[in-house]
């Protein structure tokens, strides 16, 4: 680990003893782990504690771990990953948070510390159906409203359920169950007598 990583790692667990669940590095960045019930302060204390000062939330997104290592994951199925950058001090942490119930997953929403988590955390409802609580506009944002289910789920059907599409003869969106053709795909073959010739 690098005296840069080394450093930012004490800090972390200096201003977050306790709320921290787990602490790796791997492949030059830090990910942090801590319970969903203390997110909100979490975050808070990494935005404004003087030695961290991540002032930008980059990316935030939604994780499935139900089918993780081949089906040998046993800990809590969903879980949000954020990303948070610190301009004036040059560091980068990843925060990861899991839903205590896998059957209604939530967390709280971040949008009142980072607005910009607002669209992040829109998508992560409608792809992953994790409800950010305190949110103020909890809606879909890349599915139709009236679209069922969640996409990026495991369990989704790859198939999907239905498909929309315009029909130009009643001038309107329709909704129709899916159709796709299995195919078989043949692999070209490249001889070696033929190769770069």
């Amino acid at each position: 680990m690098s005296a840069s990583l080394e450093k930012l790692s004490l800090c972390l667990q200096d201003a977050l003893s306790g709320r921290i669940v787990n602490v790796t590095e791997r492949l030059g960045e830090i990910t942090v782990v801590v319970k969903a019930d203390d997110l909100l302060l979490t975050m808070r204390t990494l935005r404004d504690h003087p030695g961290l000062k991540f002032e930008e939330l980059i990316d935030l997104c939604g994780m499935d771990y139900s089918e993780y290592g081949d089906g040998a994951w046993e800990g809590a199925r969903f879980a949000v990953v954020y990303h948070l950058l610190s301009v004036s001090l040059n560091q980068r942490v990843r925060v990861r948070v899991f839903a205590e119930d896998d059957s209604f997953p939530r967390v709280e929403s971040v949008e009142g510390i980072w607005s910009v988590a607002n669209w992040f955390e829109r998508e992560a409802f409608d792809l992953y159906g994790i409800v950010f609580e305190g949110h103020p506009d909890m809606r879909r944002l890349l599915t139709d409203y009236g679209f069922v289910g969640h996409p990026f789920r495991k369990d989704f059907p790859l198939s999907g359920h239905v498909e929309m599409r315009y029909d130009p003869e009643q001038q309107r969106v329709i909704y129709q169950p899916v159709s796709i053709e299995p195919r078989e795909i043949t692999p070209r073959i490249v001889r070696e007598e033929n190769y770069g010739g």
